[in-house]
């Protein structure tokens, strides 16, 4: 893949917080404090958890260090549904300023709800986050990310304007508009997830529009698992910095945790108001810093609804910091302990498909895995397109090509069905890479 020159960004440390410049001495003190403050409000106001507490015989009185976090019991997305809809929050319904929530569509909706002083802060860690990704005030933004009761869209909105960018809030969807208005109104930064980023991009090329000609620059991307080869396709069409923003609802939103322009090396979590734990997904232990296990998170300063250990069952791993070297870095999420395909034995996750379908030259970022059941034994289908220049005539040898790395590098065997441009949905917003036929059958 050619290598596209990427516009010059320069740092402006005069713009960073005072909390991404203390010590870490400093931090650890100020987590704790925010630490001890949480435990005794939850404990206090919320029934759930003085229950969960008192049910294993921990008391917010018992956490005298951070260490101390992992005897209390953690908190999973079916509590907060066995809580539907207002059962966790530390404050009465009259004092939250927003709702969002989970669309529902698996069970019961997740719901999450923000005070006024919840959404200034989010805001101030979104601005945070985009200017660690090389926005800067005065700049246009562009989000395609999707608004409503998803929390993607909103976030980066009210960012965005804290961060004092002019904001063009477009929502997912309507293609060819998203291509004319980044046409019209020349955004320096766009906030999308990388999949409908490539669709904006197809589209562009469509159009006869070379994506690297826009005024594009920076690319904040999140919402879905994406690989460092996504993030070279991204740059390599697009001449734009494709850095990474991780968040989830039931913690805050997007600005959780942020990578930073200058090195692209992994997200820094904002810690002075996230505090992270790695665990092992089965055990539910405590694993060191560098070792890959379980997103965990104790939310230190959400005044509406904190949330004490919440297995956000994202797998990552926790490494030092270096751009902020305050805050400890996470690993790119490599897949969530709920995605992960069991094919005969081995486990698969599709950003291991991705990486491996992004080698292929002639095979495009747009995938699917199919999984079926012919007989008693689990097959897995990858079907991905191909790219606009390949003849159909050598879509047999990509799909051989594909399914030979997928056999050696992770051992899995699988059936590869290469198909033309634009045979797959395009999503708007968090891709769906898993369509499970075993259970139609």
């Amino acid at each position: 893949m050619t290598q596209t020159a990427l516009p010059a960004i320069e740092p402006r440390p005069d713009l960073l917080d005072p909390a991404e410049t203390m010590s870490i001495d400093e931090l650890r003190q100020l987590q704790l404090t925010r630490l001890q403050d949480v435990l005794q409000r939850v404990y206090d106001n919320v029934p759930h958890y003085r229950a969960a507490f008192d049910n294993i015989g921990v008391h917010p009185s018992d956490c005298k260090t951070l260490e101390d976090l992992r005897h209390f019991p953690t908190t999973t997305k079916a509590d907060l549904r066995a809580n539907y809809q207002f059962g966790l929050f530390t404050v009465p319904r009259q004092q939250i300023a927003r709702l969002h929530a989970s669309s529902g569509t698996t069970g019961q909706p997740t719901v999450v709800g923000y005070t006024r002083g919840d959404l200034d802060r989010w805001a101030g860690l979104v601005a945070r986050s985009i200017r660690a990704a090389g926005g800067r005030p005065g700049d246009v933004a562009h989000i395609a990310y999707g608004y409503g009761l998803f929390t993607g869209g909103l976030g980066a909105h009210y960012g965005a304007e804290a961060l004092g960018c002019t904001v063009v809030p477009v929502s997912g969807g309507m293609t060819e508009r998203q291509v004319r208005l980044i046409q019209d109104f020349r955004p320096r930064i766009i906030m999308v997830t990388p999949s409908y980023f490539l669709a904006i991009l197809d589209e562009m090329e469509h159009q006869g529009i070379d994506p690297a000609s826009t005024s594009l620059e920076v690319g904040v991307f999140g919402a879905e698992p994406w690989t460092d080869k996504m993030r070279a396709e991204i740059e390599s069409r697009a001449a734009v910095h494709a850095v990474d923003i991780y968040g989830l609802s039931e913690v805050m939103g997007p600005g959780v945790a942020q990578e930073c322009v200058e090195t692209k090396d992994g997200l820094h979590i904002w810690e002075d108001h996230f505090l992270p734990e790695i665990l092992d997904p089965i055990s539910g232990d405590p694993v060191p810093d560098g070792e890959v296990g379980e997103l965990v998170f104790t939310t230190l300063t959400r005044e509406a609804m904190p949330v004490i250990r919440y297995r956000t069952r994202d797998l990552t791993r926790l490494e030092p910091g270096t751009a902020r070297p305050t805050f400890r870095r996470m690993g790119r999420i490599t897949g969530r302990s709920d995605d992960m395909m069991i094919i005969r034995g081995v486990n698969v996750f599709p950003t291991q498909i991705e990486e491996e379908t992004l080698l292929v030259e002639g095979l495009s970022p747009h995938f699917v895995c199919v999984l079926r059941r012919p007989g008693r034994m689990d097959q897995m289908v990858v079907q991905v397109e191909a790219r606009e220049s390949v003849p159909t005539d050598a879509y047999g040898a990509l799909a051989r090509d594909l399914a030979g790395r997928v056999k050696r590098n992770i051992g899995v065997t699988t059936g590869v069905e290469v198909v033309p441009p634009g045979t797959l949905e395009r999503s708007v917003g968090k891709i769906k890479r898993i369509i499970d036929e075993r259970q139609l059958g």
